[in-house]
């Protein structure tokens, strides 16, 4: 609870109400606009580059980004900034070959077409994969941001906050469809940038000695390091460990993940989609060094002041030192700001979830399976009770999340069980023209076999620690020892990519189909 926290003024929780007010108020005025399905899923196609950009920018810096890199830099240095540095290369490779196809394609699915080239199950297996992701992410994201946001709110539990933020952002979802969800991006990530902005001018001005001292204290403890260049198992993961990891996952995002095809839907043209591409990439680089310079200058100023560290069982608890800044040392209605730009980074990313796996459920669920030309009536029940639907699941996720030893760990690994196939399935149909289903049907149980294995058989998962536990002779010496995965968690989703890949390509030259690409 925060000593400095004055409930008679109300300041803070006068902005912090507004700002969600707000965000509940744009669906509502765009309720008459989205009342067909084309507006709700796809805008009309009608909205502008940069509007999309911004969105595109927002779902990235979620509270996973907002509270966790400031927390990484703190605890260790900026090697995860090398996640960004592929954001170019991915972008590049996404307007030039991803946008293209989806656009020319017309499809607001981004999944519809894998059963024209691979079969319905091609298209259930990508579905239920970004389904099953998407409730990991939100319940993920609602958790941390309630987590981070409770001691700086005295009297709301985190449970409590997971259900209010959860049910106000399903609300404006649902009312307004993707364009609320496009614009109130745009709102959330002006606010974000700005809470960012004015944390790094307090933390520059607050620390004795100013920013020479904050530099001076990084350089020796060598938080600016981007990590180990060479291969060594050892000093995992490394620079070009995390560089892969970021380029496969952003590949994935703009090539295969349905927050973002849909996006570029809502686009007017085929350039404003390009556009919204390259502004959400490149913007969100500055921004995450801002992050990850947060972290750095909050681990000069605590070293500082050592005594006004945040200690959890005699330990500082890394992802809980830039609440406790916000909480204790901002002046009251700059903190507000602070904590409307907690919440901003949250919502961003749920209620694209939550449109999109509606959209999903519509059009490659009901449409293909109950009712192939359903009235206009029937579609938007359909969506309406679909976003509802995935948005009590995804609050219910994020209280399941309160039992959980690490939020953080359980989302890297269900992301990398659930989505480590479905970049691999897409570029098998794109790139190798020869490959039928049953070459795709042996890539992705190959590719589904490596990702277990890679997930369950290294020693930080939750299986491993349970052979340990009731075999350990046998978990250091027998045959666990002989499959255990020696490699980071992060490169799991790039053994699935690739795995599906090779495996689906030597089965399309072994049962070449007769249906080409």
């Amino acid at each position: 609870m925060n000593p400095q926290w004055d409930w008679h003024d109300g300041i803070d929780l006068t902005i912090i109400a507004l700002y969600l007010a707000g965000m509940v108020g744009i669906g509502l005025l765009l309720a008459r606009r989205t009342s067909h399905t084309e507006a709700f899923m796809a805008a009309d196609r009608s909205l502008p580059g940069w509007a999309v950009g911004l969105s595109i920018f927002g779902t990235y810096v979620s509270s996973i980004s907002f509270l966790a890199n400031p927390g990484r830099a703190y605890a260790t240095d900026w090697n995860f900034f090398v996640f960004g540095l592929s954001l170019p290369i991915a972008a590049w490779i996404a307007t030039r070959f991803f946008v293209p196809f989806y656009r020319k394609l017309g499809a607001v699915s981004a999944y519809t077409h894998l059963e024209e080239r691979f079969g319905v199950w091609a298209r259930l297996y990508a579905v239920g994969c970004y389904l099953l992701t998407q409730v990991a992410r939100v319940g993920t994201i609602l958790y941390l941001v309630a987590l981070a946001v409770s001691p700086l709110l005295p009297g709301f539990q985190t449970w409590v906050l997971i259900l209010v933020i959860g049910t106000l952002v399903t609300i404006y979802t649902l009312t307004g469809g993707i364009e609320a969800v496009i614009w109130t991006d745009v709102v959330q990530s002006l606010v974000l940038t700005v809470g960012m902005l004015i944390c790094v001018g307090l933390l520059l001005t607050d620390i004795p000695g100013g920013p020479a001292r904050i530099f001076d204290i990084a350089a020796k403890h060598e938080k600016f390091d981007l990590g180990d260049f060479g291969f060594a198992a050892s000093v995992w993961p490394t620079f070009w460990v995390v560089l892969i990891f970021g380029l496969v996952t952003n590949l994935q995002n703009f090539g295969i993940d349905q927050s973002y095809v849909q996006r570029y839907a809502t686009a007017e043209s085929d350039r404003a989609a390009a556009r919204s591409v390259w502004l959400g990439a490149l913007l969100y680089i500055p921004i995450s060094a801002i992050l990850f310079f947060i972290g750095t200058a909050l681990f000069a100023y605590y070293t500082a002041h050592p005594e006004t560290l945040p200690m959890k069982d005699g330990q500082v608890i890394a992802d809980q030192v830039f609440p406790h800044f916000i909480g204790t040392r901002l002046a009251v209605g700059i903190r507000g700001v602070l904590i409307a730009a907690i919440l901003a980074a949250a919502m961003s990313s749920v209620d694209s979830s939550l449109n999109s796996s509606a959209t999903l459920v519509l059009c490659d669920l009901y449409r293909r399976f109950v009712r192939a030309e359903p009235s206009e009536r029937a579609s938007m029940s359909v969506l309406y009770a679909s976003t509802v639907f995935w948005g009590v699941v995804g609050t219910l996720a994020a209280l399941a999340m309160i039992q959980v030893e690490s939020a953080l760990k359980a989302w890297w690994q269900l992301a990398g069980i659930f989505g480590g196939g479905m970049l691999g399935l897409f570029l098998l149909g794109r790139w190798v023209p020869r490959a039928g289903s049953r070459a795709a049907l042996s890539g992705v149980s190959g590719g589904v076999a490596v990702i277990l294995w890679a997930t369950l058989f290294h020693r930080e998962s939750w299986f491993w620690k349970l052979l340990e536990r009731h075999f350990p002779v046998a978990a250091k010496e027998g045959w666990p020892a002989m499959l255990e995965n020696p490699l980071p968690p992060l490169l799991t989703i790039v053994l699935g990519t690739l795995t599906i890949l090779s495996v689906g390509a030597v089965s399309a030259w072994v049962f070449p189909s007769s249906k080409r690409a």
